[in-house]
């Protein structure tokens, strides 16, 4: 790993998050690149830098650590394929409902807060694939930069989840009905789409990310942040991609039950309504119908309050739901069969589905380290 111009030494935190790492390579590499700047790699090319909770607990940590110091903070992901493209969820239904697995939704939804609320600059590079756990490393911070190798995308409902960490704050809030329609299809964006949908706030040409960096690196304020920023970013006057369809986004997502969508999109009946149909067709029937209940619900609540309840829907999820399936069919045996259960849209019930945001099991819900202070 070539380290950048500037970089003087490791602070203790980073040094601390080096030996946290498990194995030969550095699963998330933290850079003191000045006293007042620092960078965040996530290290698993191989992986698409897809996190698991000891990244997690690096990424905190560092973030914690630099909290009070720092002006500046970077996230990016190694290599040119990925940023981050997504939680590792086959280890998460791999260990099953246990304290390991919800330790992992615990910790990231808190990570997911403190870039919310971060007081340093935050910066991320969302160059490639983004999906997930990465949307939640990147699109709650002020700033997200995307590339023509950006891809967006929260494909949850194909793997019997929904769109989590965070997904029911920012998702209602895109224009429209376009958060619930990418939300329940999964459908990808791309390049300066991920700009124009509100996802990304800045596009750069990806062979001007290294001098953005350095640029960035070279600031003394926010102001000169935001300014370099504003100076790399390339003014595009395309068409939306999805610009023809919103009208029909809008009215066919506007029915009051995932029944009532599939009712508009076969009286509409274009091209786009049957594929739109078709992608659906494959969806976990519960998933849909739980990620629809939580975009409504998220449409009304600040962000810790939706990552308090989908922390109630991850380990409702993990404990008994299509999750396993989806991954087990789309991410291990590769089948793209997987077997919902229910099978159908009319046998889902709306007890199944308010089962999801119900509370969990001894209190054991999710809390802020802020609030777990105040209650000492």
């Amino acid at each position: 790993m070539q380290l950048f111009r500037g970089i003087q030494r490791l602070s203790p935190t980073a040094q601390l998050l080096r030996n946290m790492s498990s194995g030969a390579e550095r699963t998330v590499i933290c850079e003191d690149i000045s006293k007042d700047k620092g960078l965040i790699t996530l290290n698993r090319p191989k992986a698409l830098n897809a996190i698991n909770l000891d990244m997690v607990r690096q990424i905190s940590a560092a973030m914690k650590g630099w909290r009070d110091t720092k002006n500046l903070v970077i996230i990016k992901g190694a290599g040119e394929k990925s940023f981050c493209a997504g939680g590792d969820v086959r280890a998460v239904t791999e260990n099953g409902p246990t304290e390991s697995s919800k330790a992992f939704f615990r910790e990231e939804y808190r990570l997911n807060e403190l870039i919310s609320s971060y007081r340093p600059e935050y910066v991320a590079l969302i160059d490639g694939i983004t999906m997930g756990g990465g949307v939640g490393l990147s699109v709650h911070g002020k700033y997200r930069v995307a590339t023509e190798r950006t891809m967006f995308a929260m494909p949850e409902t194909a793997i019997g989840l929904f769109p989590d960490v965070g997904g029911s704050f920012f998702l209602p809030r895109l224009q429209g009905k376009l958060g619930l329609y990418l939300g329940l299809t999964g459908f990808r964006l791309k390049g300066k789409d991920v700009l124009k949908a509100g996802v990304a706030t800045h596009y750069v040409d990806s062979k001007d990310i290294e001098a953005l960096q350095q640029a960035l690196f070279a600031t003394n304020n926010s102001t000169e942040v935001a300014n370099v920023l504003e100076k790399f970013n390339v003014k595009d006057n395309s068409e939306f991609v999805l610009a023809k369809h919103l009208k029909q986004i809008n009215e066919c997502f506007s029915g009051e039950t995932i029944e009532a969508i599939i009712s508009n999109l076969n009286k509409d009946g274009s091209d786009w309504a049957k594929s739109t149909l078709n992608t659906l067709s494959k969806m976990s029937p519960t998933s849909l119908k739980v990620t629809k209940k939580q975009l409504e619900i998220g449409a009304t609540l600040n962000l810790r309050s939706c990552l308090k309840m989908e922390f109630r829907m991850a380990v409702h999820s993990v404990t008994d739901s299509d999750f396993k399936e989806g991954v087990r069919a789309m991410l291990v045996d590769r089948d793209n069969n997987p077997k919902w259960n229910p099978a159908t849209l009319n046998d889902v019930n709306s007890q199944q589905v308010d089962r999801f945001f119900g509370p969990l099991p001894c209190g054991d819900e999710l809390v802020f380290e802020d609030e777990i202070k105040a209650n000492l």
